[in-house]
């Protein structure tokens, strides 16, 4: 019986190439069409792991944590520093998703910066805040303003504590006149004081008191005004005990 002999059939070339081209583990640089280049850790042909990517077209580099293509855990971004020649440090932190999510540094200038609570980009939950003319605010922000509780204390050391909505001074609070020894307690609205009392707090000891103290706010009988409340509340109570007794 004659045997019959079939040919090999040979593997296409791409395949081959397709299969040298699939990245996992830990790879060197592999650079981008428009430049870009990434050193590190893969999974499934995206970007897992520990790793380094480096644009071309700004020339920043992120090194940290990244998670199917996208930088997620801890990573730190910097930008080239035309000063020194070298890297400036933009942000420290952590990420998710490929944004800034967590407790993070970001570093806005030499003299201003913030560190704090982030969520998708943006500077949200606890944190503190120093601007570049010495002011400081510490306390609690919603998508990048100050919300909530917070202090802002300023350079000449006058502070406000107080609630806070969209950036500005919304709702009870109080305002330290350090400099003039003068405390203002009240509500504001959108960064205006719409209503509250001013008193002399620690004059003696302010650099530049006002010329005159104010005065104190006193009921001139507080005994008789007392009695009179409560006898009102006593008649209130008996009213309230006939009723009862109607019904």
């Amino acid at each position: 019986m004659p045997f019959v002999k079939y040919p090999r059939t040979a593997e296409p070339f791409w395949n081959e190439w397709d299969r040298k081209a699939q990245k996992n583990g830990l790879r060197h640089a592999i650079y981008a069409v428009n430049g870009d280049h990434y050193t590190g850790e893969w999974l499934d042909n995206l970007k897992h792991g520990k790793g380094t990517q480096i644009w071309k077209r700004t020339g920043a580099i992120y090194n940290g944590d990244w998670k199917f293509g996208k930088r997620d855990g801890y990573g730190t971004y910097s930008i080239p520093d035309p000063v020194t020649k070298g890297y400036k440090k933009v942000y420290s932190g952590w990420w998710k998703n490929d944004k800034k999510c967590g407790y993070g540094t970001r570093f806005y200038s030499d003299t201003e910066y913030y560190e704090g609570e982030w969520s998708s980009g943006q500077r949200s939950g606890w944190g503190r805040m120093y601007y570049k003319d010495g002011s400081i605010y510490e306390g609690q922000w919603l998508k990048d303003q100050h919300s909530g509780q917070g202090m802002l204390r300023l350079s000449h050391e006058n502070r406000y504590e107080g609630t806070w909505k969209d950036g500005k001074k919304h709702g009870p609070g109080k305002f330290f006149y350090l400099d003039k020894g003068q405390l203002f307690e009240g509500f504001w609205v959108a960064d205006v004081p719409k209503s509250g009392t001013m008193i002399d707090c620690g004059r003696e000891a302010a650099p530049a008191p006002t010329q005159y103290p104010i005065p104190k706010i006193e009921l001139a009988n507080p005994d008789g005004v007392l009695e009179e409340v409560w006898a009102i509340f006593d008649d209130s109570q008996e009213e309230d005990q006939m009723d009862a007794g109607r019904r």
